[in-house]
């Protein structure tokens, strides 16, 4: 009796299986150039269907054998048999959908080892399905659980970009999670990584946002402590974001919230409740230690130099002194307007000239006499109730710290 090459091959792959012999996997499923194609042992010498069949025996009888892959993942030769033939499946999938307990698998023990975008990048290979009679279908929780899983991993490693993308496809799924109540802890996960996700992108109004309503979550599957943490986040992308009305908003937001000054007991926020009660009075910032322990509070990616050659937060201060000015004064020379900003002249002209063009600042620029002319950008009575609506929040907080003593 011929023995087929195909079943040559199955019978090599239980035996190394057994044996836990990598070595000989890696023959039959390499694709070195010594593997010639007409080498037997390899499965070079197969059509390209046959090779895709052989790839998912070996993933069935490898998910099968708990005792084989305990070792295997910790073998070089092993993983790289794993990678490459669950690159190789038949379009129709394994049986039992065996393929996506193997990558389920490898992807736990990559977070373990701490290979994060390795264990993203193999989860991402997942078969997901809403035919319900397959054995790839997964509900809108289960897909949801996997893209977040592949985001917070990519966050893990800094690659906000494919970070970006795998949250982004958590969000289209999220909205269809039947009994929301019950999955309450995933959703504040997604919750909490996208909000990662554009604080690491640089998008600190809608991070703010997003970490201000997590602050408020009224549920006890988030801890006090941690919910205070969300509130100092919210805080720190408020301060960050960019001059205008919505950050006013938000600003606002934040500076009402009654735990605001709970952030002072945090060293990582100790200063946080200072400088952004200043940036929602319109009072001028100073360099001075509140702001200089802010910016040591800062993550990298919130702390980098831009284009203009300033950091993040060094143009957000500026911005924020230029409307602080604007409301004290009606005109005023670019050489003073330097000086108060702590920058040149030039600088602060490029600045004004930027704001003025996206609207946040209302003003004209008279490059003749060296001037910056300011224009009514509030009324007075708007005016009045920001510094009524500070007194009485900053009164209520007297009174409560009062009352708990």
């Amino acid at each position: 009796c011929v023995i087929s090459a195909m079943d040559r091959l199955t019978q090599a792959i239980d035996i190394s299986i057994q044996g836990s012999d990598y070595a000989s996997l890696n023959t039959i499923f390499g694709s070195s150039m010594s593997h010639s194609y007409g080498d037997e042992r390899s499965w070079q010498s197969l059509g390209q269907g046959e090779q895709r069949t052989l790839a998912s025996y070996f993933i069935k009888s490898a998910v099968s054998n708990a005792s084989f892959l305990q070792s295997a993942f910790n073998s070089p030769l092993a993983m790289q048999v794993m990678d490459v033939t669950l690159r190789h499946l038949p379009t129709t999938g394994v049986d039992n959908a065996a393929d996506n307990k193997l990558r389920q698998m490898i992807f736990e023990f990559k977070v373990e080892q701490g290979d994060y975008v390795g264990a993203a990048v193999c989860l991402d290979g997942l078969r997901m399905t809403d035919d319900e009679g397959s054995p790839y279908y997964m509900t809108s929780a289960e897909k949801c659980d996997v893209y977040v899983k592949i985001a917070e991993c990519y966050l893990e490693e800094g690659e906000t970009v494919k970070a970006d993308g795998a949250v982004t496809k958590a969000g289209q799924v999220v909205e269809s999670i039947s009994d929301p109540e019950q999955h309450m802890a995933l959703i504040l996960r997604y919750k909490s990584t996208y909000a990662q996700v554009l604080d690491s992108n640089r998008k600190f109004l809608q991070a703010a946002s997003r970490y201000h309503d997590l602050s408020q979550a009224n549920t006890e599957m988030i801890d006090a402590d941690d919910l205070l943490r969300m509130l100092g986040r919210a805080a720190t992308c408020a301060i960050l974001a960019p001059s205008g009305p919505q950050r006013q908003r938000i600003l606002g937001m934040v500076f009402k919230d009654e735990r605001l000054s709970q952030l002072d007991a945090i060293p990582k926020f100790e200063t946080h409740s200072a400088v952004l009660t200043k940036m929602y009075m319109n009072q001028v910032l100073r360099k001075n230690d509140e702001l200089r322990k802010f910016e040591e509070s800062l993550e990298p990616h919130q702390n980098i130099v831009k284009g203009d050659g300033l950091t993040i937060v060094e143009r957000a201060v500026i911005e924020h002194n230029m409307v602080a000015v604007s409301q004290l004064y009606t005109s005023i020379y670019f050489s003073e307007l330097g000086q108060l900003l702590g920058v040149a002249a030039d600088r602060a002209e490029k600045v004004a000239a930027k704001m003025i063009m996206d609207g946040s600042l209302s003003g004209s620029i008279d490059q003749v006499d060296g001037t910056l002319n300011f224009e009514g950008n509030e009324s007075a009575l708007l005016g009045w109730d920001e510094a009524i609506t500070s007194f009485c929040v900053q009164l209520s907080r007297v009174t409560d710290a009062v009352r708990s003593e």
